[in-house]
């Protein structure tokens, strides 16, 4: 199925939106709770896949649902048709800080691999997918583990990550990056894992015990800041979590603390 053809805007810096202009009839696929506003005439209906094929029997919509539930995600894609007489617009954003990222299936081999959480939207006609690690070791240390994402098609599709994001073209190269900062890669890029120095490196230098190696020839996308990160970050500067006060709130202080916890 040949995937619908959308124009977009993309607003903001560290944390986008981003708007598509929908044709009658067009449709846009979708995360679930990822949709900011919608113009009048656009509806939405939760299905179990994506559109990419034609309608298939029960089992194969649950097979396609347990896919999903494997990655984390809700078993169900929002799709959003416009039902108007003219062009309509529908907005969706990330649900943390970071950029969007439009990808042009057409113009990457017609696939990526991303890792497990970072599709946004895409027109219908675009499979998404799930994809395992063939590597053992990739599976087992290479913090996305054996489940990634493949996004499939010939028309746009959007993915999001944290912080900033950096686009890297391999002609043949290996790079060597924290497992957790790889947004995603085309198909001529192979995924591995490996070591992270001596004994004393991977102990204490901070950095973890493994790196992933990207090599190949094709393009990659890199995060500064991946989620699980920012989260750990947070969770350790709780005061209800154990975390250290850095001296926010009212000049009644600690006291002031005391009192909101009764």
């Amino acid at each position: 199925m040949r995937s619908h053809e959308i124009d977009y805007e993309i607003f903001g810096d560290d944390m986008q939106v981003v708007e598509i202009e929908l044709d009658p009839g067009e449709v846009v696929i979708a995360e679930g709770g990822a949709m900011n506003w919608m113009d009048s005439g656009i509806e939405y209906e939760a299905k179990m896949g994506d559109g990419s094929e034609p309608e298939t029997g029960l089992f194969d919509k649950l097979l396609n649902a347990g896919k999903r539930a494997i990655t984390g995600e809700s078993i169900f894609i929002t799709h959003f048709t416009n039902r108007g007489s003219g062009k309509k617009k529908v907005a969706f954003a990330a649900p943390y800080p970071g950029r969007i990222i439009p990808l042009d299936l057409s113009k990457t081999g017609g696939e990526i691999t991303c890792q497990k959480d970072a599709f946004l939207c895409a027109a219908l006609g675009t499979k998404v997918d799930i994809a395992f690690s063939k590597k053992l070791g990739a599976g087992f240390f290479g913090g996305e583990g054996f489940i990634l994402q493949r996004l499939t098609g010939d028309g746009m599709a959007f993915i999001h990550a944290g912080g900033t994001i950096v686009k890297k073209e391999l002609n043949g190269e290996t790079i060597k990056v924290d497992t957790g900062c790889i947004v995603g890669f085309t198909s001529g890029i192979n995924y591995d894992i490996q070591q992270a120095g001596n004994l004393k490196s991977m102990v204490f230098g901070g950095e973890g015990l493994f790196l992933a190696t990207l090599s190949g020839y094709g393009t990659i996308y890199l995060q500064t800041l991946p989620f699980s990160r920012l989260a750990n970050r947070i969770l350790k500067h709780m005061p209800h979590a154990g975390g250290s006060s850095k001296g926010e709130g009212s000049v009644l202080g600690g006291l002031g603390n005391i009192l909101e916890r009764l």
